[in-house]
């Protein structure tokens, strides 16, 4: 088993055995493992980033309807199936924060987007690694706050890669 198998084995224990589990005791009993796509190697970007210069405080509404302070930290650009896209990093409270929607909303992922937490490496470089791309706990229980994916970070390509739509009720 490599890396991320074992990361998405551990995940399916969690979901199941952790009482911080976002599953209901409903969804746990008939919950048969997350589903994924196939490892993507080209979504496992090293790339340079872009900083914005003015890094004031900006308001991200949550899945209920508050607010969490985040940076706009910087923007990065790369390639998906011969398409550019650019994403922004935003910083918070527990490092950097990266929420995108692809063009698959809704059809292969989650409709309001997924996370990703980019790693900040030696040189100015970035990891971003779309495979660890993850849903928020609100698209298993409507009861979790997310923040909510700014239209910035709305991609018109598809992130095939990562976690897919998570398919049970709230």
């Amino acid at each position: 088993m490599d890396a991320l198998d074992e990361f998405r084995a551990e995940k399916d224990s969690f979901f199941v055995d952790s009482p911080e589990s976002p599953l209901t005791a409903a969804q746990k009993r008939g919950f048969a493992g997350l589903k994924y796509f196939p490892e993507n190697p080209a979504l496992r970007i090293q790339t340079t980033i872009e900083m914005f210069p003015d890094q004031e405080p900006l308001q991200i509404q949550t899945s209920t309807g508050d607010v969490q302070t985040y940076r706009r930290h910087s923007r990065f650009r790369f390639h998906v199936e011969g398409r550019e896209a650019e994403l922004t990093i935003f910083e918070g409270p527990n490092g950097y924060f990266l929420p995108f929607v692809d063009s698959q909303a809704g059809n292969e992922t989650y409709p309001a987007g997924r996370y990703l937490e980019p790693q900040a490496l030696a040189g100015g470089l970035f990891l971003i690694d779309f495979n660890l791309a993850y849903n928020p706990y609100c698209a298993y229980n409507e009861h979790w706050s997310c923040p909510l994916t700014p239209p910035e970070n709305r991609l018109k390509v598809p992130i095939r890669a990562g976690e897919r739509l998570f398919v049970g009720s709230h």
